[in-house]
């Protein structure tokens, strides 16, 4: 029975209710802690759980305080209790009352449960605390203003910025967000907010074209390709691409009409038509490589453009010049050549390391910008003319 002893101890000690509605406890409260200096672990255990029981009515009319804000009075009564056996834990009695100390703990545990656990959106906490500031701020102004206080009144009062109340205004909206599923309409059609919100994405019927699209797109040679992303993504103009190029303006739309009409008719069709990637020449090939001796230089002139189709045909003629120098200078004349692709360059490559391992000095030069612009970040600008 020591346990009904010091209950009764703890029962004798307690004051009763002040003016404010809240008992005094902090004659229980010493006399709780007086018993613990002394008393064995099991008793502390005894006189700790009696000193709470006997505070719970206190815990329990303050989370009545804060009843209609939106959360059940059994959550706000748990978060109270939880204050009070918080409060009991840190309380010294050398700093003062234990009712003030207690009343302190509480309210802090049950406003922290209101920042941090019911609001609907996460918002910073400085935020939180701001909203608060300017939500109670409002309420004074309403009713002395006897109408609703402007954000500048507002900023006024509390001595802040007008953004900062905009802010915290507005944040306030993610205390209590509507649902999206809330009803909407006096009718029986079920309908909801969230079919307010939104709309069919017309972009969506593309989808198909656009994937389409880009596989034609890789079907087309780099020049082509290149032509199509300055035009339509770049935005630029004939003249500008011609420039890019290093090919005249009539030659860039007669390529870009020959693009666009192969990709309709690739578009409209189960299976992409053939792409006629030259123009109607009277050469039998597309590209032409003439080796010409003149002194003690062999000139190599190349014509036409290098692709992976032409890539071949430029790799023998270039040996054959190589062969032809008898360790003389070789020079590639690339004035003839408006497109230069990946195979053409590995091509170029080749015919440097073949130069080098006969012993022949081997150059570049009459580049158009678009050419010599790739030839500069591949590495073969030291085999450039000047």
């Amino acid at each position: 029975m020591p346990e009904n002893r010091t209950v009764e101890a703890l029962d004798r000690a307690a004051a009763p209710a002040t003016d404010g509605g809240l008992e005094d406890l902090d004659a229980a409260a010493l006399e709780y802690f007086d018993r613990i200096r002394s008393g064995a672990e099991s008793e502390r255990a005894a006189l700790r759980d009696a000193l709470t029981r006997l505070c719970l009515p206190f815990a329990g009319r303050l989370a009545r305080r804060y009843r209609g804000r939106g959360e059940s009075f059994e959550d706000i009564e748990q978060v109270a209790r939880l204050g009070l056996v918080k409060a009991i834990d840190r309380y010294d009695p050398g700093r003062g009352s234990f009712t003030a100390y207690a009343v302190i703990t509480i309210s802090g545990e049950i406003k922290r449960h209101f920042r941090d656990k019911t609001w609907g959106v996460h918002v910073p906490r400085r935020v939180q605390d701001l909203s608060l500031e300017v939500g109670h701020a409002t309420m004074i102004l309403t009713s002395m203003l006897s109408r609703t206080p402007t954000a500048a009144e507002i900023s006024e009062r509390l001595g802040l910025p007008l953004e900062s109340v905009r802010e915290a205004q507005e944040s306030a909206a993610g205390y209590s967000p509507s649902s999206l599923n809330a009803p909407i309409g006096g009718g029986d059609e079920g309908a909801e907010f969230g079919d307010l919100l939104g709309d069919v994405d017309a972009d969506l019927d593309l989808v198909d074209d656009r994937v389409t699209v880009a596989d034609l797109l890789m079907r087309l040679p780099g020049r082509e390709r290149r032509m199509l992303a300055l035009r339509f993504y770049g935005n630029c103009t004939q003249a500008e691409i011609a420039t890019e190029l290093g090919i005249s303006q009539m030659h860039v739309s007669r390529l870009l009409t020959r693009a666009l009409s192969w990709l309709r008719e690739a578009m409209l069709s189960d299976v992409p038509p053939r792409w006629e990637g030259v123009e109607t020449r009277p050469e039998r090939h597309p590209l032409q490589v003439e080796p010409v001796r003149q002194g003690t230089e062999v000139i190599a002139r190349v014509r036409g453009e290098v692709d992976r189709d032409t890539a071949e045909r430029l790799r023998i003629g270039l040996r054959h010049a190589i062969a032809l120098s008898e360790r003389d200078r070789v020079v590639i004349d690339l004035s003839g050549v408006p497109l230069l692709d990946a195979a053409g360059i590995a091509v170029l490559v080749d015919a440097a390391s073949a130069a080098s391992v006969a012993e022949v000095p081997l150059t570049l030069c009459g580049a158009q910008p678009h050419v010599a612009s790739i030839l500069k970040v591949t590495g073969l600008a030291r085999l450039m003319q000047n």
